[in-house]
């Protein structure tokens, strides 16, 4: 699962990625969700836009 996580020097924006064991995706759907509740990089738009 990847999630935005930023913008990198070019303005181009970051994934972070989530990688779990077989059949724990709730696990994976729980950090995730965790990590957007924590930051505001899901609301952002890169520079000039």
């Amino acid at each position: 699962m990847s999630v935005p996580a930023g913008f990198g020097d070019a303005g181009m924006p970051v994934g972070l990625q989530l990688i779990g064991n077989y059949f724990d995706e709730g696990v994976l759907l729980h950090a995730a969700h965790a990590f957007q509740q924590a930051t505001d990089w899901h609301l952002r738009v890169p520079p000039g836009y």
